[in-house]
């Protein structure tokens, strides 16, 4: 084995090793702990957050630029799963059926109208 082989193998168990430890972190401890409700509170909102992330930059950019027309099935999708997310917030499944809804609206405007 090259040097290089080494240093790669290093980082490798090095990295399996952090990894370990920070996911077995909770477990070593002999008493019970809680989060602060600040942070419970906070990441009642990672999930939104995260979805938002993934879906915000698709809705409004094309191939790294803002499109620049009306005539996208996307904006259209995204309209109708606000709707229903605002028209269906504090029910179950509100994020689900925003998604299906979206959906539901997006697939016909892309497929049949070519948008």
């Amino acid at each position: 084995m090259s040097g290089s082989d080494f240093w790669t193998l290093g980082v490798i168990v090095g990295m399996a090793l952090v990894t370990v430890l920070t996911r077995s972190f909770f477990f070593m401890s002999s008493s019970d702990w809680s989060l602060p409700r600040w942070a419970q509170r906070g990441l009642q909102y990672a999930p939104i957050a995260a979805l938002s992330a993934v879906i915000v930059p698709e809705i409004v950019m094309t191939q790294g630029a803002f499109i620049s027309t009306w005539q996208d099935a996307r904006l259209f999708a995204a309209a109708a799963g606000v709707a229903y997310y605002f028209w269906r917030k504090g029910a179950g499944q509100a994020v689900l059926g925003t998604i299906l809804v979206g959906m539901a609206v997006y697939l016909p405007l892309h497929l049949a109208l070519a948008w």
